[in-house]
């Protein structure tokens, strides 16, 4: 009898044991998954210093925010792009900045245009290049875009309106001073640039 008292309470403590050692496994995942929440949470906040005090400040989900960011990159490499006026200090500033947003695709396509005399033409016809954006496509699993657009291109005689359709992929870069939004536009191409109107102007 006092043997078998004493397996039942061999027993009882294994059974107590265990159960101890399964309940601090699980209380030490909890606790581990909360911490990492925690720290997960604390990442999204950015802080800033206002006379050596940290105050803190919103910051918008990165994921939800990111289809517009990449639309106002697109929007903006193609305002510098295409937007230009007879100055040649001014075009080279425009190619400057725009070059920070596009890979060696924007490079290759801003040279072909220089050798082709483009740059050359819009400065002996003074003329005044004006993008308006329709709208922007965009595939946010393939990281795909298509811009559509109308380049009105203002000369002393004639107004041309031109459709203008390109396409290309979006990379996420680091951030810069030069590309705020840590979006790099790659193998860019233009699908479509022809004339839509032209109207000519009294030479009187």
């Amino acid at each position: 009898m006092i043997i078998k008292n004493i397996e039942a309470k061999i027993r009882l403590a294994t059974f107590v044991a265990a159960g101890s050692f399964l309940t601090a496994i699980v209380i030490s995942l909890i606790c581990c998954s909360y911490a990492y929440k925690q720290v997960a949470n604390s990442e999204k906040s950015i802080y800033v210093l206002n006379n050596n005090v940290a105050l803190q400040a919103s910051q918008t989900d990165m994921v939800m925010n990111r289809p517009a960011e990449y639309r106002s990159v697109i929007d903006l490499f193609h305002a510098l792009f295409f937007s230009l006026t007879p100055d040649d200090k001014f075009i080279e500033y425009q190619m400057k900045k725009a070059m920070y947003l596009i890979d060696e695709s924007g490079v290759q396509q801003y040279n072909n245009l220089k050798e082709n005399g483009y740059f050359n033409s819009i400065l002996s016809s003074s003329s005044v290049l004006t993008l308006q954006t329709d709208s922007i496509s965009l595939d946010m699993p393939r990281h795909y875009f298509r811009f559509y657009g109308k380049i009105k291109i203002d000369r002393r005689s004639s107004t041309v309106v031109r459709s203008l359709i390109t396409e290309g992929n979006l990379k996420d870069i680091r951030r810069s001073d030069n590309n705020s939004h840590g979006v790099l536009i790659t193998n860019w191409k233009t699908l479509e640039n022809k004339d839509l109107e032209d109207v000519q102007k009294n030479s009187f």
